[in-house]
């Protein structure tokens, strides 16, 4: 349970860092924002269920380097998330340009990784169900704290939430890996 929960969280530093931007954009909280999260947890919590059922498609092909492939999507994308935020100089946001169909891009675009996860879910046996809820219900929530953080401290969480996300799921597939070779 305790690396479903770590997985969420990794996985939910994407949208957390873009509900600081959107906070900060709009300066309150409003029912906008509460949709918004929603629909960030809401993407988050489906990637992964596709991304499992193309992990489970491909299990018996590749079960005696699952541990391999998960560590290596994990990796991966804790690099991309680095990555990204380290070249991240500016926010893109203002008030004049948000609107559904960007949340919606926003919202798939920060769900890519959680659609990779899924596979190695499928790779290390966690029950579905159970990962899906927790990913969506961890997002959308800090998805709210993210909006609410924007609206107050926009400038000390800035350039640093996809760092802390990827460190994250960095550890998680170093973990994973050790299990299976040690």
């Amino acid at each position: 349970m305790i690396y479903i929960l770590f997985i969420a969280v990794g996985l939910a530093m994407d949208s957390f860092g873009v509900s600081i931007a959107l906070g900060s954009a709009n300066k309150n909280i409003s029912t906008k924002g509460i949709i918004s999260s929603a629909i960030f947890g809401g993407f988050q919590a489906v990637m992964p269920l596709f991304g499992w059922i193309i992990g489970e498609a491909f299990r018996s092909f590749i079960s005696g380097v699952d541990h391999w492939i998960a560590f290596l999507l994990l990796f991966t994308i804790g690099l991309k998330m680095i990555y990204g935020d380290l070249n991240n100089k500016q926010n893109q946001l203002n008030r004049r340009n948000i609107d559904f169909k960007l949340i919606i891009s926003l919202a798939f675009a920060t769900s890519i990784d959680a659609l990779i996860v899924g596979m190695g879910i499928a790779f290390f046996g966690a029950p579905i169900l159970l990962t899906i809820t927790v990913i969506g219900l961890v997002t959308f929530l800090l998805s709210m704290g993210g909006i609410y953080l924007g609206t107050k401290y926009y400038k000390l969480f800035q350039n640093k939430t996809g760092i802390i996300g990827g460190l994250v799921l960095i550890a998680i597939g170093i973990k994973i890996l050790t299990n299976h070779l040690v």
